[in-house]
């Protein structure tokens, strides 16, 4: 369901709320630059229907409100117009505001693919909120591959991404040896969105195996 949070800075934004009220696992769930989409409402459920808690912020309500993109290419320069005019900073408010609303006891983690992705190595490396993080494909996570994370990273790349080259990946692994890292053959970026044409059910279902496992791990 549609909630509205409030950040820090009294910016006030919609989020896509799913999963058990009383649950003792909870994910923040961190959009690509296609909003709080069809796509990114199935990954909500998705977690929801494993028992966790679920809130995925609208992070581009900063910038317009309510944006849903589809996959073509304008819905992807529209996004990446989106993504320009929200900071790294605001980003980090809505998100610690998504963290703050999940279920009081509950152990936090974030996922997020694409552009959330990298937020979600900063939800590591920037927070303090979490147990756990996930990232997919994240583009600016070389960029910042120096930070020093403050709970366990499971990261996951596409050998065959056009946008982020494996000496990225590489350069990620050497600054940070404890970081799980999982590159997948053959995939290319966005590889486990099922409506992207990169889509690879092999590998995404792969990658969310991986995923569920760590966050059992460390969120319990």
């Amino acid at each position: 369901m549609k909630i509205e949070l409030t950040a820090s800075d009294g910016h006030r934004f919609s989020a896509w709320r799913a999963g058990p009220a009383e649950a003792t696992k909870a994910l923040v769930v961190v959009q690509e630059i296609f909003g709080v989409n069809r796509h990114m409402r199935h990954v909500c459920e998705g977690f929801a229907n494993q028992g966790f808690a679920v809130i995925c912020p609208a992070l581009f309500d900063r910038a317009e409100r309510d944006a849903e993109l589809g996959y073509e290419q304008a819905d992807v320069q529209r996004g990446l117009a989106l993504r320009k005019q929200v900071s790294d900073e605001q980003v980090m408010l809505d998100i610690e505001a998504a963290a703050a609303a999940l279920p009081a006891g509950a152990a936090r983690g974030i996922i997020g693919y694409c552009w959330g992705g990298s937020i979600a190595w900063w939800g590591a490396t920037r927070s303090r909120s979490f147990k756990a993080a996930v990232g997919y494909y994240g583009g600016g996570i070389a960029a910042s591959r120096d930070e020093k994370p403050n709970c366990p990273v499971q990261l996951h790349f596409g050998a065959e991404d056009k946008g982020i080259p494996l000496t990225d990946v590489e350069a990620i692994r050497a600054a940070q040896p404890g970081v799980e890292i999982h590159v997948y053959p053959g995939a290319g970026h966005g590889f486990s969105c099922e409506e992207r044409s990169s889509y690879s059910p092999a590998d995404a279902m792969l990658a969310e195996q991986r995923s569920l496992a760590f966050l059992a791990k460390h969120l319990g």
